[in-house]
């Protein structure tokens, strides 16, 4: 080496230097890819895609090929620029070659490639892949010498070095990529996907209309009047009862009412028992995504809730789930909610039958929503009685004023959001 040119010297360092500089961006590339990325791309025929999954399925052995190629070459490079030391500084180059190369190596083999790898893993990995595969079947037998012994040692350790980890994601982990996919995923159906996940966190008692709102008719009426709230009706699906909401014997659609009304405009009772359909019952605590699926199971787009004793709590429809995915049928949720209004002095007056979920969706609030489904319940669960009008109440950081009680129920309040802390 003492007869070697210096500046052929200088050229195999800076060759050197490139190589320990592959190394490195190779190595922090290819553990910076995407997997699921990685894995959509090998399904759409990606070459670098594919070459660099082929390393990737036994790491252990990418690792030690990466490792035996740097540490080989660094090993080369500290010897060249010892003797080219020597020769420039004399024994003096003995002192300064470590301090000089180490800092050479950091700044141009290992800092400034591997961040621009981390940058860009895909526009290092996919083209080192090719190099690297070669390598590998070039290097195999010492790369299977090195495998052997330090799997061997990781076995002792009690790792099993060809075991690859989890990749199937959570539902959180799930969460947290959709909220973080930016412009790639436009917003609206950002907020889709993450309402489909969120299906299982809620039951049908937290979206159906309450026992008290149900819209039905009474078969125990006399034609009169059941041919009156056949007229008033204006929903799709009419609930069917015998005197009490308990009793529903089946579910009527609209467009078999003109089935049952004869040309003189009187009920037919015995038309009308024909087109009634069976109704659905489910448990009130079935959650909302099992309840999406036995809707499509059994064909039906209403079911009627009930609690553990069998007693009607409420009426949940297909459409009710639908719109906890795609958001209410409206242009603006918080003007178009029939349950929530705006004041003139900037407080809203809520009913007291809609649910703390919804009001929480609308209003980005956050109200508890473990026990009491709806505000009235919320706020009886606070005040621990049946108050009078003009109550007062702070539930977490919203205050709420009572306004109307009827029949034990409350029937409004008027409720604001306190300003935090932060503001």
């Amino acid at each position: 080496m003492d007869e070697l040119p210096l500046g052929l010297l200088l050229t195999l360092l800076a060759i050197l230097i490139i190589l320990s500089a592959f190394f490195s961006s190779a190595e922090t590339g290819m553990m910076s890819l995407n997997r699921y990325r990685l894995k959509h791309l090998r399904k759409q025929g990606h070459k670098g895609a594919r070459r660099a999954s082929r390393l990737l399925k036994r790491p252990d052995r990418l690792i030690s090929l990466i490792l035996i190629g740097n540490n080989l070459v660094n090993f080369i490079t500290a010897s060249l620029f010892t003797v080219l030391a020597i020769r420039l500084w004399g024994d003096t180059g003995l002192i300064l070659a470590p301090i000089i190369l180490t800092i050479v190596i950091l700044i141009f083999a290992e800092i400034t490639p591997k961040t621009i790898a981390a940058l860009h893993p895909e526009k290092i990995a996919f083209p080192a892949s090719s190099i690297l595969l070669v390598l590998l079947r070039l290097f195999t037998p010492f790369v299977w010498a090195v495998n052997s012994i330090t799997n061997g040692l990781l076995k002792l350790l009690g790792f099993d070095p060809t075991h690859i980890g989890n990749e199937q994601l959570s539902a959180d982990e799930l969460r947290t990529i959709v909220g973080d996919a930016g412009p790639h995923i436009p917003r609206r159906h950002q907020g889709m996907l993450l309402n489909i996940l969120d299906l299982e966190q809620a039951s049908v008692e937290d979206i159906m209309i309450p026992r008290s709102e149900i819209l039905g008719i009474d078969l125990d009426s006399d034609d009169d009047t059941l041919l009156a709230q056949l007229q008033s009706l204006d929903v799709t699906r009419i609930p069917v009862y015998k005197k009490d909401i308990n009793n529903i014997v089946g579910i009527l659609h609209q467009r078999t009412v003109s089935r049952t009304i004869d040309k003189s405009g009187s009920i037919r009772r015995e038309e009308l028992m024909r087109v009634i359909l069976e109704p659905y019952f489910i448990p009130e605590t079935t959650p909302l995504h099992t309840q999406l699926f036995n809707f499509q199971k059994q064909q039906r787009r209403m079911a009627v809730a009930v609690d553990e004793y069998g007693v009607v709590q409420g009426l949940v429809t297909l459409e009710d789930i639908l719109e906890e995915i795609v958001g209410e049928f409206t242009s603006n949720l918080s003007d178009q909610n029939k349950d929530i209004y705006t004041l003139p002095d900037g407080t809203l007056m809520i009913d007291g039958t809609a649910t703390v979920r919804e009001i929480n969706k609308v209003l980005d609030w956050s109200l508890p929503t473990e026990g009491a489904k709806t505000l009235n319940g919320l706020l009886l669960e606070q005040l621990q009685s049946f108050p009078d009008a003009a109550v007062c109440v702070q539930i977490a950081n919203y205050d709420f004023e009572v306004l109307e009680v009827k029949d034990n129920i409350i029937q409004s309040a008027r409720a604001s959001a306190r300003a935090s802390d932060e503001d």
